[in-house]
């Protein structure tokens, strides 16, 4: 790589950096992002396609800066740059949702609402699905059809690799998969074509898990 190329992948990483800081502290003012939890990643455009940039691990979200984002190569999650920051935890569930969707952006939160539903709808030890089914919302999500949806719910094992797999294995079969996924007592993921539209869309997941979670539906 050339000098200037390397100038230029630092500025974009800063860019990029500086967004997902952005979106971590407002998802951490609304108390979505508690102390170190959650994460965030972006997957570059252009000579970068085939690299993602993610929050990294133990960091406080509401206190993120660009230097506290790791490059990772977007469809395994291998650090590309020794010495840099400890990617997050749920690093190879980003990377299984690049290498199966068409994502550009993931943001994984511990919402209270979808993680109450997270919860109620869990099967601790298989693959389970809560059902969307009516709500106005739904329009939001970006389905084919928006009249009903079954968001996958995935057993919290403690190896994440394993959840990663599943997760994986769940959305290559492609079936009207919606744009998100639950995990038992751990949240919600979503992902989008950038950060705006998977925020927008995480807004909706959990507007639809308050209105479940309050008997509405």
């Amino acid at each position: 790589m050339t000098v200037a190329q390397n100038v230029s992948q630092s500025a974009r990483y800063e860019a990029e950096g500086a967004e997902l800081a952005r979106f971590s502290r407002l998802f951490y003012e609304r108390g979505w992002m508690p102390g170190t939890s959650g994460n965030l990643s972006v997957r570059l455009s252009g000579d970068t396609a085939d690299i993602a940039l993610i929050t990294a691990s133990g960091r406080d979200k509401g206190e993120l800066t660009p230097g506290d984002m790791v490059a990772v190569q977007a469809e395994t999650g291998d650090v590309l740059h020794s010495g840099a920051p400890r990617a997050s935890a749920e690093t190879s569930i980003h990377a299984a949702v690049y290498r199966t969707t068409q994502a550009r952006a993931v943001i994984h939160v511990h919402s209270p609402y979808a993680t109450v539903m997270a919860c109620r709808a869990a099967d601790r030890e298989r693959l389970s699905t809560l059902v969307f089914t009516r709500f106005e919302l739904l329009k939001g999500l970006g389905l084919d059809a928006a009249e009903r949806t079954a968001v996958p719910v995935f057993p919290n094992w403690p190896h994440v690799p394993r959840i990663a797999d599943e997760v994986a294995g769940h959305l290559s079969r492609g079936d009207r998969c919606p744009p998100g996924l639950l995990i038992a007592d751990h949240g919600i993921t979503v992902w989008g074509s950038d950060l705006a539209q998977a925020r927008n869309r995480l807004e909706c997941f959990e507007a639809i898990c308050r209105l479940l979670a309050i008997g509405v539906g």
